[in-house]
């Protein structure tokens, strides 16, 4: 193909090379235009989960994430879990406080009160005592968290509490409280930032925002671009 003063020759081995990084390049830049209209909704979620507050009992059905619940009944703090390995909007390292709610109605629902740092020491445990008074707290619907490459197997959950885990799923913490029913609303309930007897609480949507995504987008894409420029320039011989 002659261009001007020059001749395009690309070879073959090249040209299929060259395919199938455009390929692999233009793949990952949709992921992350996808992941971005992910993380929209997400924390578009995030933001009108308190337009409304559902009053939640035994029999409430599983509500939307983030939806603004209040519950009525009391804490027990004699089965508290701990959820290590969690970090605080400033990076440091602490635990998740998970207490068991009962229900007013019966049945029982998991609240987490917030974040706790690490002590001097892990085998030093934070001090979470709170009342077992009757109490209406309020929050928002949330998952459990969980590991983004789960390796290996969880260990079980024992007693003595508080208990400490790392990412419990909602069953192992059934068979250790050993709860003869739980609400089918949430997971867990985050305790909103102005309710007492909870520890740090800067909740928001996980991981990074859209725009994050949307400009890893943009450097996939670009690198697609460049690539294609080196290959036609690296392609164009003078004419013979």
């Amino acid at each position: 193909m002659k261009i001007g003063s020059r001749i395009f020759a690309p070879r073959p081995f090249t040209t299929v090379l060259t395919l199938l990084i455009l390929v692999m390049l233009v793949a990952l830049g949709r992921w992350q235009l996808r992941r971005a209209d992910q993380k929209r909704a997400l924390y578009d979620a995030f933001d009108q989960g308190t337009d409304a507050t559902r009053v939640i009992d035994l029999q409430t059905p599983s509500l939307p994430r983030y939806q603004h619940i209040e519950a009525r009944g009391n804490y027990d703090a004699s089965r508290q879990i701990l959820i290590d390995n969690m970090t605080n909007t400033g990076g440091g390292a602490g635990y998740f406080v998970i207490t068991p709610f009962a229900l007013a109605g019966g049945g029982w629902l998991l609240i987490n009160r917030g974040w706790v740092p690490v002590g001097a020491s892990r085998a030093a445990l934070p001090i979470v005592a709170v009342s077992g008074d009757a109490r209406t707290v309020h929050g928002r619907t949330d998952h459990l968290p969980s590991p983004g490459i789960q390796m290996g197997h969880p260990s079980e959950l024992r007693s003595p509490f508080p208990a400490v885990a790392n990412f419990p799923s909602h069953i192992q913490i059934e068979r250790l409280l050993q709860g003869a029913s739980w609400t089918g609303a949430a997971d867990v309930v985050l305790l909103d930032a102005d309710q007492p007897d909870g520890y740090v609480r800067q909740w928001q949507a996980p991981g990074f925002p859209p725009l994050r995504h949307l400009a890893y987008a943009v450097q996939w894409f670009g690198l697609a671009v460049a690539l294609s420029i080196i290959y036609v320039a690296t392609n164009l011989r003078p004419k013979p």
